[in-house]
């Protein structure tokens, strides 16, 4: 594992990773093309069992901004992400997936929000299509949208693609929350307790780059199912938990201590084109 860092940097980018040995090298290079604008790059392997660990190992003895981590065996996305929340230290959060699905060129856009002042979390959402989507499979994008019409209604938040890979969150907004959820239950986690908190929430519009099963695609209708009985839990039982309320009140001190202020310095204005 390396410790090192960017002293420069606000952002951390999360990258969860299993079993992604032929694309993990090329996400790691194109967000390490993001330049001074990455504080680190947290890596967090769950349980490969080909060679994504060692080509991680190599790029990061070149590059001291990836910090590595493994898990000893394979416990899902949510786990991985949780251990990668604990490692990061920038005053930005952003999750990465490692299979090229999301183009880490355009993390710069979707933090854009952010680091102008308007907003404490982004979601970047596939059916706000901006450049280009993949034609792909009709009955995930019916699942996305009915998870996503179903969290609606409990959130009252009028948000179209919560299931996306990109959610960015100002760190006190985030680091307080432990996961519970299992595998890749954290996206509907998240999103329920994030909307009890009072961060302001917005959607940028993305590329999406799907993958077929065939080129290596995970998620199943396993994971669909459970993810309605995630939202229920997250929306109705869990804020009302201890933890759920700890996280809440974390969340709203964080918020109301902060400067609501814009991140844009020397060091950011190169690397993001506000709009």
């Amino acid at each position: 594992m390396s410790n090192a860092h960017s002293e420069t940097g606000l952002l951390s980018v999360l990258v969860p990773v299993f079993n992604e040995e032929h694309t993990i090298v090329q996400v790691l290079r194109k967000v390490l093309d993001l330049g001074p604008l990455v504080k680190e790059i947290v890596v967090v392997d769950d349980g490969s069992r080909d060679r994504t660990a060692d080509l991680v190992r190599e790029l990061a003895a070149c590059h001291p901004v990836i910090q590595f981590f493994q898990l000893a065996v394979n416990q899902g996305k949510t786990a991985a992400i949780q251990q990668a929340l604990d490692a990061a230290t920038g005053d930005i959060v952003i999750v990465q997936d490692a299979d090229l699905e999301y183009d880490p060129a355009e993390i710069p856009e979707v933090i854009a929000p952010i680091l102008a002042g308007h907003a404490d979390v982004v979601y970047g959402s596939r059916f706000l299509v901006r450049r280009a989507a993949r034609v792909l499979y009709f009955y995930h994008y019916v699942a996305n949208v009915m998870l996503t019409l179903l969290s609606n209604l409990l959130t009252n938040r009028n948000m179209t693609d919560i299931e996306t890979c990109y959610k960015a969150f100002r760190a006190g907004v985030i680091k307080p929350l432990r996961l519970t959820s299992k595998g890749f239950g954290m996206e509907v986690e998240i999103t329920a307790l994030v909307s009890k908190s009072g961060a302001r929430t917005y959607e940028v519009p993305i590329s999406y780059y799907g993958r077929s099963y065939e080129e290596g695609k995970k998620i199943g209708l396993r994971d669909g199912i459970m993810a309605i009985f995630y939202i229920l839990f997250y929306n109705l039982v869990a804020p009302r938990t201890a933890p759920g309320r700890r996280y809440v009140q974390q969340a709203n001190e964080f918020l109301a201590s902060s400067t609501r202020r814009s991140y844009v310095t020397t060091a950011t204005a190169d690397a993001v084109s506000l709009s």
